[in-house]
């Protein structure tokens, strides 16, 4: 049985080292990478990262990706084509076997936004009488009336 915990070790030691990334986020591909370790041992097939097919990493990645998330399936990619690459700058690989795959869309989630009365309420709900009254509620409709971010109302002269 092929073993690829020598070229992952590698790998994650490469971007421990050469490219800086967060301890976390080393934890993540490592996560990523183990996946496809123990997909193979228990589904008894001996691809090695230099044997692999791209029609086998599709397999593979159809089969697993259906039970993840759309951006835990985009991860799951990245990772992949970041350790196929780093094979190929190493040598091990003439050319990754991911250069085909491409990530998933992700689509944008919108800002929650307040209904007009939710709104209303806010401004209401403003003591006048009290010190900075005035300028709180004027900061509030400021805000809402021009779609202003917190940042760019904070920075007005």
């Amino acid at each position: 049985m092929v073993n690829w915990k020598p070229y992952i070790k590698q790998f994650l030691t490469f971007l421990k080292l050469e490219r800086g990334l967060s301890d976390n986020t080393i934890k993540s591909y490592a996560l990523d990478l183990k996946r496809i370790d123990t997909y193979l041992i228990n589904n008894e097939l001996d691809f090695s990262p230099k044997t692999i097919t791209e029609e086998q990493l599709r397999d593979y990645l159809y089969t697993t990706s259906e039970s993840l998330q759309a951006r835990s399936r985009a991860r799951l990619i990245s990772t992949l084509k970041g350790f196929f690459n780093y094979l190929v700058l190493e040598d091990i690989l003439v050319t990754s076997p991911m250069e085909l795959i491409e990530l998933p869309k992700i689509g944008r989630k919108l800002p929650d936004t307040l209904s007009t009365k939710e709104i209303d309420n806010l401004i209401n709900a403003i003591d006048l009488h009290k010190e900075g009254g005035e300028r709180n509620r004027a900061m509030l409709e400021m805000l809402y009336s021009c779609g202003l971010r917190v940042s760019e109302l904070v920075g007005l002269q």
